[in-house]
């Protein structure tokens, strides 16, 4: 009988590419995909997958999973400030309760290890030291802002993680995770409650309309820029790696700066006979400046980044052309 591995969170946007990743790398004579979501209906009925549906949150929609051969659980279920408004309650019920509950089945079906996907923001208190950022360091969040909290509840669902490690031996690896660039239909985010367009969506947008693009505070500064489908090969690694636990900082190790990210818009995006100008406006906000530590990406799980900044843009291009992950009304 084939081993199952079970994605919660797969009808979001991270899902929907690791499913994706699975279909076209997994052998598919061995393991059995089942992807769960809050939502009745499977959002990409292409992909030829099980689909539960499973609102984390509630104990009895589990009992809707399989309870044999389940080798390993991928979680990507979560609230996130940029996909929601609501408040701290919110983030409680889903990241702390929902991680216990999917813990809970992990335990229950003998599962071999759990996948998980926290956030960054539990290192943002050394971005002020302009280093690498290192995936074993001690915590260092920010207490304040529309991340303060979910944060919060982030790293008690790793801490919960460590414990089911620890009392019932399964494997854990949890990704910290920047911002994670794809292409989605879906230009929109919430900052501090208010919905706004992406920035580098609005910018790509620019380009291609040859019209000028502004570049806020101090050009240099930048960002790691890390492509969905190199944080889908990074957890597929995880999926097989013989380890016991391991925490990672996603990223390429390779800071692009804001210039060299609008130079890259106006390259891939702007029509060749009307490129888009780069208007400086140095008195503007300067963005985040860092760049991951990924090194034991590359020893413990024998991964390294496919997509340089410029080969990522000319597959997003590719993937928004081809809009294959558009989210169909249920």
């Amino acid at each position: 009988m084939k081993q199952k591995i079970i994605v919660f969170g797969a009808t979001g946007n991270l899902g929907a590419y690791f499913i994706d990743h699975l279909l076209n790398n997994l052998d598919l004579e061995k393991y059995e995909i089942v992807a769960t979501g809050r939502k009745a209906e499977y959002n990409y009925k292409d992909f030829d997958v099980s689909y539960i549906q499973v609102d984390v949150t509630k104990k009895d929609d589990f009992k809707n999973l399989p309870k044999e051969n389940v080798y390993a659980v991928v979680d990507f279920a979560g609230a996130l400030p940029a996909y929601t408004k609501l408040g701290a309650e919110y983030y409680i019920e889903t990241n702390i309760n929902g991680t216990l509950n999917i813990l809970e089945y992990c335990r229950e079906v003998k599962a071999d290890r759990i996948i998980y996907t926290q956030t960054w923001a539990d290192l943002n208190g050394y971005l002020k030291d302009k280093k690498p950022l290192k995936p074993d360091w001690p915590r260092k969040p920010i207490l304040t802002g529309d991340h303060a909290v979910y944060c919060i509840t982030k790293n008690a669902a790793v801490d919960l993680m460590r414990h089911y490690n620890a009392e019932y031996g399964i494997k854990d690896f949890v990704f910290r995770l920047p911002n994670i660039y794809l292409y989605t239909p879906d230009e929109y985010y919430y900052v501090n409650g208010e919905k706004k367009v992406i920035s580098y969506r609005y910018m790509i947008k620019r380009a291609m309309e040859g019209l000028p693009i502004e570049c806020w505070g101090d050009p240099k500064a930048g960002k790691d820029i890390i492509y969905v489908k190199d944080l889908c090969g990074m957890i597929f690694k995880a999926l097989f790696v013989d380890r016991n636990s391991g925490i990672y900082n996603a990223g390429t190790g390779v800071k692009t700066s804001m210039e060299d990210q609008i130079k890259g818009f106006i390259e891939v995006f702007s029509p060749k006979d009307n490129p888009s100008e780069i208007v400086y406006k140095p008195d503007m906000p300067t963005c985040d400046d860092f760049v991951m530590d990924i090194q034991n990406i590359k020893d413990e799980l024998g991964y390294t980044p496919q997509y340089d900044y410029i080969s990522y843009l000319k597959d997003y291009k590719k993937e928004m052309e081809l809009n294959r992950f558009e989210k169909k009304a249920l």
